[in-house]
């Protein structure tokens, strides 16, 4: 097969109901679109404003916002963020949002979330922009690791975001491609010390930039045969 048409391939099952791996639930919602039910404000120490972008724009909505349904985050000094406060799972799961970087030069997306008793943080577009990885592995931020990878996103673009974790394996897309795939079996799975930790369990934020997310969604995956490695 040709590697246009296996790209291609690629793009319409991540773009469908399935996505690469494992079948698992109906995806479920995690927001609303109308408010903030089920999420908080992060308790950074000088975020930027929340807001909820209704479907249909309303006074006061900054000139630069995308249209909703969408989270609004504030460009913060440092840290802007939404964490989730309902109970979700910590293995077998998968979960998918959008985000676009609105203003700014810094990360838009940075992904927070539990593997089993520990969490990490999946950064997009960190580090002057364009930084994509985990955070932390062994001690070694997104910078340092080997999930470590670059690429170029443009601000005002909606990118596909999505996690899956299972036993001993962390695994992540940007609109349909895989920039992860780890064995995490023998390693360290930890939050980068900071206060990016106030974004535990689960939570998504920005860096000194103004982003925004919609079409949160998670589901649950059955667990790998045998209990073991999937």
């Amino acid at each position: 097969m040709k590697p246009m048409l296996v790209a291609a391939v690629a793009a319409c099952a991540w773009m469908g109901s399935a996505s690469p791996g494992p079948a698992g639930e109906d995806w479920r919602p995690l927001f609303d679109g109308t408010s903030l039910n089920g999420w908080k404000t992060t308790d950074f120490l000088s975020p930027g404003a929340v807001r909820v972008l209704p479907k249909t724009p309303q006074p006061g909505t900054p000139t630069n916002a995308p249209a909703g349904p969408a989270i609004l985050l504030g460009a913060g000094d440092d840290l802007t963020g939404v964490t989730c406060t309902n109970a979700l799972p910590a293995m077998n799961y998968e979960v998918r949002l959008e985000a676009m970087r609105v203003s700014g030069g810094d990360f838009f997306c940075g992904l927070t979330f539990p593997v089993g008793t520990n969490h990490c943080t999946f950064v997009v577009g960190g580090w002057g922009g364009g930084l994509v990885g985990i955070s932390s592995i062994d001690g070694m931020d997104a910078s340092e690791n080997e999930t470590s990878s670059f690429s170029d996103f443009k601000n005002g673009t909606w990118y596909e975001i999505g996690v899956r974790v299972t036993p001993g394996r962390l695994e992540a897309w940007i609109d349909g491609q895989q920039v992860v795939n780890i064995d995490v079996s023998e390693r360290r799975i930890s939050m980068r010390p900071g206060e990016i930790e106030e974004a535990v369990p689960f939570g998504v934020s920005c860096w000194r930039t103004s982003a925004a997310i919609r079409n949160i969604r998670i589901r649950t995956l059955p667990p790998p045969a045998g209990g073991g490695q999937p």
